[in-house]
């Protein structure tokens, strides 16, 4: 129970915070940002995949999508809650579903050819 109240008061905390950056609802490239995509095209697939974990909605007359401050920050709440959970059933061992970092998943350009 304890950690449900935690939840909430971290997510208030960041709705809290959120609202005091941006409003009540973040704009595309601050989604983006505050959602930890790697970089703007990455945030973009997102979208197209319709993958975003959180509720966005288009306003008519502007471009992109936005999503509400308090659903972003109990995500990101969440996200925490997640991650102490994953760290305290680990015991110190490494985490068997850890992500790659994104430079290991990037391909190496191939080597050109030289003419001989």
């Amino acid at each position: 129970m304890r950690d449900t109240q935690i939840d909430e008061q971290l997510a208030r905390t960041l709705e809290e915070e959120l609202i005091r950056r941006y409003g009540l609802m973040l704009p595309p490239a601050a989604l983006a940002s505050e959602l930890c995509y790697p970089s703007k095209r990455a945030y973009q697939q997102a979208v197209l995949r319709r993958t975003l974990p959180v509720p966005t909605f288009q306003i008519e007359h502007r471009r992109g999508r936005f999503a509400l401050a308090k659903d972003v920050a109990h995500w990101l709440a969440q996200q925490h809650r997640n991650a102490a959970a994953h760290q305290r059933g680990a015991q110190g061992d490494a985490p068997q579903d850890e992500c790659e970092p994104v430079a290991s998943k990037q391909k190496t350009p191939a080597k050109e050819e030289t003419p001989m």
